[in-house]
């Protein structure tokens, strides 16, 4: 079968491409550049956990030396601290690096990846689709056409490849604009980032407003200062009096010594395209979306949209044709992107404006710093992970399902599990193998040998529930979960977001679920409504292992889709 074809190679781009790679998928990556990224150190990501996790899974290697993790996170208004946040092992430190280190972490990884082709200075200027696959046309001295099963525009704002499709890109320009500069010096709070809102040296509202310092490696800080509204040009020598000025005020009004590095201006736009699919051509990353204001990360988004495709796309070109299951993408994507856009587009105006939220929510002035601060550290609704409960591949009501502390659709905790192989590893490790997961909660077999539980309880009735689900799946185990109480099982999608949690061993509701996931909601309704019909249920059958060791097979089922 033909390759995908990926057009663009920034950070989603080579993410989506390593994630199919892992799944044995080969791909094409068309880069209208020269293969390499111009060092910028003011052109910033910060990454939150469930990203990190991810690039370090497909990379295999860790981020940490690359950037920096922060200490803890200070708000301050005036001349006040108003919040500060101290990160701790439950709750990890954002990743905060250059975009350019990203990248390059990614070409490493697949300089190594024989599946995955990169080709340069090839430049996109035609597309054509028909029901078996892709052609596209790059232009220059080698113009050349491409064929491909699937294509993927993560070209970015200006995307070829939407143009193309005639895909409209509706929303506004110029929400915000920030004056940014990289520059090496020392600052009064080590490692800790700070949001200063309404700095005593400036009283003009937002021209001066707000002042975000965030660190790097190597003593290096990346400070943005929120401009006002319009298009003033921002001149070198405006920029050099901002540093100085801020410099200045921090250190007890002495400027102390730096070295500026790198300067710009980042203008942040809110767009949202009206498809991301159409017929074998989708979109991911800035093409198919763009926010930024109040802290939150573009690019942070089309990786988590990166993470969704991989293993629907890789499923698709295994076995064929599912239109439901790529369909899902744009559903489930596209949805939680427009929810950090509405939140970002409601909280601008009292935010921004001169009464501040005190003249629009009673009581709320002190969630103005809580709301951005959530944004630049990738929680609440402007920052964490979106949840699917409404997505097309989310089962019907099931007999069996229980609660835990993770809602269907939400991304699972990252706890300890037994693998297949007798190891103890982290959850979200077995993520992005394009297998479903299933985790049993079973209290302590982590103490015990393999042999004393593996064939006791439920364990053989679950291993065989397994080996019959219409897709490949891992069976995992786990000492405890969140709220789950001993015997619960959970089904866990290929990107680690919760398709249901069951008491105990249910194969039929396994099975609907499973079948829900994968794309045959619709038969999987209905085979729930007539298991209803008849009576049929699956009880919990058996008691769970209650005695267990180091780790194990933890029952051998796992099929081959």
């Amino acid at each position: 079968m033909d390759p995908v074809i990926i057009v663009g190679a920034g950070p989603v781009g080579l993410t989506l491409a390593l994630a199919l790679a892992r799944q044995e998928v080969p791909c094409v990556v068309l880069d209208e550049g020269p293969g390499k990224d111009e060092p910028r150190p003011a052109r910033t990501v910060v990454l939150p956990e469930d990203t990190v996790v991810l690039l370090e899974r497909l990379t295999g290697t860790s981020l940490a030396g690359a950037g920096l993790r922060w200490a803890g996170w200070r708000s301050m208004r005036r001349k006040q601290v108003t919040r500060e946040i101290a990160f701790d092992d439950t709750e990890p430190a954002p990743l905060h690096l250059a975009q350019h280190v990203l990248t390059g972490a990614l070409r490493t990884a697949l300089a190594g990846e024989p599946l995955v082709k990169i080709v340069v200075n090839a430049r996109l200027d035609t597309v054509e689709q028909e029901p078996s696959g892709v052609t596209a046309h790059t232009r220059g001295p080698d113009g050349t056409w491409w064929r491909g099963s699937y294509l993927v525009g993560c070209d970015g704002p200006r995307s070829t490849v939407r143009k193309l499709q005639d895909i409209r890109f509706p929303g506004r320009t110029a929400v915000e604009r920030h004056a940014v500069a990289a520059l090496r010096t020392e600052l009064p709070w080590g490692a800790e980032a700070l949001l200063h809102r309404s700095p005593p040296w400036r009283t003009s509202g937002p021209s001066g407003g707000e002042v975000t310092a965030r660190p790097l490696p190597d003593g290096v800080w990346r400070l943005d200062w929120l401009l006002p509204p319009g298009k003033d040009l921002v001149t070198p020598e405006l920029l050099v009096t901002r540093v100085r000025e801020t410099l200045g005020h921090w250190n007890g009004g002495t400027v102390p010594s730096y070295e500026l590095l790198d300067t710009g201006v980042h203008t942040v736009h809110h767009r949202l395209a009206r498809r991301w699919r159409n017929g074998r051509v989708l979109l991911a990353g800035d093409a198919a979306h763009l926010l930024g204001a109040l802290g939150t990360q573009g690019l942070v988004e089309g990786l988590r949209d990166a993470d969704n495709l991989a293993w629907k796309l890789a499923l698709a070109w295994h076995q064929g044709p599912h239109d439901t299951l790529l369909d899902s993408f744009q559903a489930e994507r596209r949805a939680a992107v427009a929810a950090k856009l509405r939140a970002a587009d409601q909280a601008l105006p009292p935010l921004r404006g001169g009464g501040g939220l005190r003249g629009y929510v009673p009581g709320a002035a002190r969630g103005q710093e809580a709301l951005l601060t959530d944004g630049h550290l990738g929680r609440g609704p402007l920052g964490a992970p979106g949840a699917y409960a409404d997505s097309p591949l989310a089962p019907p009501p099931l007999d069996g399902e229980v609660p835990v502390d993770t809602p269907p659709g939400a991304l699972v905790e990252d706890v300890r599990v037994t693998a297949e192989d007798g190891s103890f590893v982290r959850l979200r490790d077995r993520l992005g193998r394009g297998a479903l997961l299933v985790v049993l909660i079973a209290p302590g077999t982590g103490v015990w040998e393999r042999r004393h539980w593996v064939s006791a309880g439920v364990m053989p009735r679950l291993a065989a529930a397994v080996t019959a689900l219409p897709y490949r799946a891992e069976l995992l185990v786990a000492e405890s979960y969140p709220g789950a109480a001993a015997h619960t099982v959970l089904l866990v999608r290929p990107d680690g977001h919760l398709v249901t949690a069951l008491g105990g061993v249910r194969p039929a509701d396994l099975y609907t679920a499973a079948q829900a996931v994968l794309g045959g909601a619709e038969q999987a309704k209905a085979g729930a409504g007539a298991r209803a019909a008849s009576g049929a249920g699956s009880g919990s059958g058996g008691r769970a292992a209650s005695g267990a060791g180091s780790g194990s097979d933890a029952g051998s089922g796992s099929r081959a889709g």
